[in-house]
C-alpha cells in the first residue's frame, strides 16, 4: 500500500475516532451540561398556567416571556396540522431514527440550497436549548448536541410524542408559543378544529415567525401558506385540485391575542394570582422545588360564570360614564379648582409614573424632569368610547389630573349560600387602571349599608322585630359624643324598625344602636368573621367605619344565607399541568353560624321595604322578582356610594366613588340610590333575561320550619306605605357633621363645612338618609 494511501486511511480513522471521542465528550456534558435522560422524558418546557372559569372557559394566562406555552395533546391536535408539518419540514420522519442522513449530506453538498438537514427531532432538540449559539464553533458543538439529543428523544419518545413536543415548543407570530395558543390567537379555536388552510398558515409561520406573520405581512403569509399546501399536495394528503382550490382562499383570521389587559375578569385574576401563590407556597414538586405560577402549566378552575362576568362588566360599563358625565360638569373639576391645596397628591403621581422614572434613569436633574410634566404632548387617554382610549393633546401633568377625576367602581357576585363569587369587577379599566377596589384590603367609609347588621343584631340579641317601634331622635352616648352630630335630620317621630330601616333613618338607627351598644355592634362584627377590627364609636351605626367590599358581601350573605356568615371564595381546584389536584376547595369549611335562620329570615322580609318603597324603591317591581332585598349608602358629601342587594340565589354589592376622597360629585341627587343601585339593576335585568343561568324570578327566601305559622310574611315588613313618604326623608346629601368620629380633625371639620355651605348654596332636591 502506498505510503499516501496510508496516510489518508490513517488520517480517516484518527477522523472518525475523534469525532466519536468528541460525541462521548460532548454527551458528558464536557462542552456544556447535557440533559439526562429523566430529562428528556420529562421535559423542562415552560408552561403558562391557565385560569378557567366554572364551566371550563379559558379567562386567562399568567406567565413569563417566551413561556406561553398551554399544552395540546397528539389527540387534540387536527391531522392537517401533522400533515403539514411532516410535508414542508421533514418528509421522512417516520422514516428515521433522528438524523436524517440523505437530507444532511443533500445540505452539506448543496450549502443548504435547497433546504437545511435538520429533522423534526433536531428542531425539537434545539428548542429545548431555547436559542441557537452565535459563534460558527459553538453553533458546530450545538448541532452534534442536537444530534445526540435528537437519537435519545426517537428511543424514548414515539413519533406522535415528538411530535406534540414540537408543536407545544415552537414560536408562531406574534411571540405565540406553541400550537394551540396559535390556534386560540389567529383563529379563536381549539387545534383539533383547524382545517387545511389554516393548518398550513400556521405551519408556514415555523420557518419565519417574523415575516411570515399573517396580520403584519398578509401577502408573504398568503404565498407561504400555498407552499405548504402544495408540498401537502405532493405528500399525497391532498389532492392537486383541491390544493388548486384551497390556495384560491383568503385569508381569514379570527385574531384575538390573549394577554393580562384582556380575557374574562382581568381585575379578578389579579387578585387569583396573589391568592394561588399563597396556597401553593408550602406544596412541593416532586422534586422538593416549589411550584411556579408563570412556569409550571398549573391549571386553575375558578367560580367565576362567564356570562355573569360579562353582564357586571357591561352594566358597570353602561353607568359610569352617566356619573362621569355628572362630575364633569361641576365647577371645581371645570376649573381645576378641586386641586387647591392637593397640589401634592399630583406631585407623589409624577414621581411614581414611568415617564418621571425613565428620565431619572437617565440622569437627567429633576427640575428638567418636573418641566417635562408642563408641555404637551401627543398622547393617549382613557375615555367612554367603544375603545375606552383616544388621542389628545396634553401635558402630563393635566393628564394625572384627568385620569385621577374618574369615577371608579367596584362590583362583586356571590353565590350567598356558598360564597362563589361569580362575578368580580374591580374598577372602570384594567388596561389604564390597574388598582383593584373589590379585594379584601381596599377599605372604603361604608354609609348606611351597615344598618342592616345592626338591624340584625339588635333583632337576634334584644327581641326586636320588624314592627317593634324606635324612636328617630337624636342619641347622647355621653362623653359629648351625639348621634348624628346635628339633630337637623331627626323627624323626632315614633316609627316601626321596618320603616326606620326602609327609609334608612340615621336617628332611628342611632337609636338602635343605643340599646344595642358600641363596643356589643363592633364585638358582633368581628363575630361574623370580617377581618378589619372595627372601634366601638357610636357613629359606626351609621357606617362611619372603613370596610372593604369583599368584607360587606361577607357580612351580608348571613341574609340569603340563612343566618350563615359565609367568606366568599374563588377558587375550586388547583392542578399541576399532568390534572393531578394539588388543592381542592371547600365551601362547607368556609362557613360560620352568625345568627339563627329566623333571623336572618325576618332581616330578608323586611329589607324588601327599601326596594319597595324605600330608598331603593321600586327595584323589585321594575325587575319583577318575587323577593329580594338590599340596602343603599352614601357617605360623607358623596365621597362614597353603594349599593348591596341580593335575591334566594345571588349577592351583589356595588361601590363607585374617586380614589382621593377630596374628589366628589356635589350634586344632591347622587347618592347610593343614583350611583350604585343602577348598575346592580342592570345586571340583574340580563341575568333574569338569560335562561341559561338558572336565576329564577320567582324564587322565595326559605321559610324556617320553627318560624310561627300565625305571623304571616308580609307581616315582616310593617312599613307605613300610607304615610307620606317626605316626612321619613331629610333634604341634602350626608355631610362629615352626620358620620361624626372621635378623633375627627379641625381641619376636616371645616372642609366638611364649606362643603355643606357649598352643597346647600344649589337647588336641592329631596332624598332618603343614606
Amino acid at each position: 500500500m502506498k505510503k499516501s494511501v496510508k496516510i489518508f486511511w490513517r488520517i480517516w480513522f484518527i477522523g472518525i475516532a475523534a469525532f466519536i471521542l468528541l460525541l462521548v465528550l460532548i454527551n458528558f456534558g464536557v462542552f456544556g451540561k447535557m440533559p439526562s435522560l429523566e430529562e428528556l422524558e420529562n421535559p423542562s418546557v415552560l408552561q403558562a398556567s391557565e385560569v378557567y372559569a366554572a364551566d371550563g372557559t379559558l379567562m386567562g394566562k399568567y406567565y413569563v416571556e417566551n413561556g406561553n406555552r398551554s399544552i395540546a395533546k397528539y389527540r387534540d391536535i387536527s391531522p392537517h396540522v401533522i400533515n403539514a408539518l411532516i410535508a414542508t419540514e421533514d418528509k421522512r420522519f417516520y422514516d428515521h431514527a433522528g438524523i436524517d442522513l440523505k437530507g444532511t449530506s443533500r445540505a452539506i453538498f448543496l450549502l443548504g440550497t435547497q433546504g437545511g438537514g435538520s429533522t423534526i427531532t433536531q428542531q425539537l432538540a434545539l428548542a429545548l436549548f431555547n436559542k441557537r449559539a452565535k459563534g460558527k464553533v459553538e453553533r458546530v458543538v450545538q448541532k452534534l448536541k442536537e444530534w445526540i439529543i435528537a437519537v435519545k428523544l426517537e428511543r424514548n419518545f414515539t413519533k406522535e410524542e415528538i411530535i406534540a413536543l414540537y408543536l407545544n415548543t415552537i414560536p408562531f407570530s406574534d411571540n405565540v408559543y406553541g400550537i394551540r395558543n396559535a390556534s386560540r390567537t389567529f383563529f379563536k379555536k381549539e387545534p383539533d378544529r383547524l382545517n387545511v388552510e389554516e393548518a398550513a398558515l400556521l405551519v408556514g409561520m415555523i420557518n419565519g415567525p417574523g415575516i411570515f406573520n399573517p396580520r403584519v405581512y398578509p401577502k408573504n403569509s398568503m404565498e407561504r401558506r400555498n407552499l405548504v399546501i402544495s408540498r401537502m399536495a405532493e405528500n399525497g394528503n391532498i389532492s392537486p385540485g383541491e390544493a388548486t382550490k384551497l390556495k384560491a382562499i383568503p385569508i381569514k383570521l379570527n385574531y384575538a391575542r390573549l394577554d393580562e389587559n384582556t380575557g374574562y375578569a382581568p381585575y379578578f385574576r389579579e387578585v387569583l394570582r396573589d391568592e394561588v401563590k399563597e396556597m401553593l407556597k408550602d406544596i412541593k414538586k416532586p422534586d422538593g422545588s416549589s411550584y411556579n405560577i408563570y412556569k409550571d402549566g398549573l391549571r386553575i378552575i375558578t367560580t367565576i360564570n362567564p356570562r355573569m362576568q360579562q353582564y357586571a362588566e357591561e352594566a358597570v360599563a353602561s353607568h359610569m360614564p352617566v356619573l362621569q358625565r355628572s362630575m364633569n360638569t361641576q365647577n371645581n373639576i371645570k376649573s381645576g379648582s378641586i386641586w387647591k391645596d392637593h397640589e401634592n397628591v399630583l406631585e407623589a403621581q409624577m414621581k411614581t409614573s414611568d415617564r418621571w422614572k425613565e428620565m431619572e434613569e437617565e440622569d437627567i436633574p429633576e427640575k428638567e424632569i418636573k418641566a417635562s410634566f408642563f408641555k404637551k404632548t401627543k398622547m393617549k387617554i382613557f375615555a367612554w368610547n367603544a375603545s375606552n382610549e383616544k388621542d389628545t393633546v396634553m401635558t402630563p401633568y393635566d393628564s394625572i389630573k384627568y385620569h385621577r377625576q374618574m369615577v371608579q367602581a367596584s362590583f362583586m357576585v356571590t353565590d350567598p349560600v356558598t360564597g362563589e363569587v361569580r362575578a368580580w369587577v374591580g374598577g372602570i379599566n384594567f388596561k389604564t387602571y390597574k388598582f383593584d377596589h373589590a379585594n379584601l384590603k381596599t377599605k372604603r367609609q361604608v354609609g348606611s349599608t351597615i344598618k342592616p347588621l345592626l338591624y340584625t343584631q339588635a333583632i337576634e340579641e334584644r327581641g326586636f322585630n320588624p314592627d317593634t317601634e324606635v324612636q328617630d331622635v337624636q342619641q347622647d352616648f355621653g362623653r359629648n359624643r351625639l348621634v348624628p352630630a346635628t339633630s337637623r335630620t331627626c323627624s323626632g317621630r315614633t316609627m316601626t324598625m321596618a320603616s326606620a330601616l326602609a327609609w334608612s333613618k340615621n336617628c332611628a338607627t342611632a337609636y338602635i344602636m343605643k340599646q344595642v351598644g358600641p363596643e356589643q355592634f363592633a364585638e358582633f362584627l368581628g363575630r361574623l368573621n370580617l377581618p378589619t377590627k372595627v372601634d366601638p364609636n357610636p357613629s359606626i351605626a351609621l357606617g362611619a367605619c372603613e370596610l372593604s367590599l369583599f368584607e360587606m358581601m361577607w357580612g351580608y350573605s348571613i341574609f340569603a344565607g340563612r343566618g350563615y356568615s359565609t367568606k366568599p371564595f374563588f377558587i375550586t381546584r388547583i392542578e399541576d399541568h399532568n390534572g393531578n389536584i394539588l388543592k381542592r376547595f371547600d365551601f362547607s369549611s368556609n362557613r360560620k353560624e352568625a345568627v339563627s335562620e329566623i333571623t336572618a329570615y325576618k332581616m330578608a322580609r323586611m329589607m324588601q321595604g327599601t326596594v319597595d318603597i324605600g330608598t331603593a324603591r321600586g327595584l323589585r317591581s321594575r325587575l319583577g322578582a318575587t323577593e329580594m332585598g338590599g340596602k343603599t349608602g352614601t357617605t360623607n358629601n358623596n365621597s362614597d356610594a353603594w349599593y348591596m342587594g341580593y335575591t334566594p340565589q345571588l349577592l351583589g354589592g356595588i361601590w363607585t366613588g374617586c380614589d382621593d376622597r377630596f374628589i366628589r360629585n356635589e350634586s344632591t341627587a347622587v347618592s347610593g340610590a343614583a350611583a350604585a343601585r343602577p348598575i346592580w339593576e342592570a345586571f340583574f335585568k340580563k341575568v333574569y333575561a338569560d335562561r341559561t343561568l338558572g336565576i329564577d324570578k320567582d324564587a322565595i327566601f326559605s321559610v324556617p320550619a320553627n318560624l310561627e305559622t300565625a305571623v304571616g310574611a308580609a307581616d315582616y315588613m310593617p312599613v307605613d306605605t300610607t304615610a307620606d313618604p317626605s316626612q321619613y326623608e331629610n333634604t341634602g346629601a350626608p355631610t362629615g357633621e352626620d358620620y361624626y368620629m372621635e378623633g375627627y380633625s379641625d381641619d376636616k371639620k371645616k372642609d366638611d363645612k364649606k362643603d355643606k355651605k357649598d352643597t346647600t348654596s344649589k337647588p336641592i332636591r329631596r332624598q332618603e338618609e343614606e
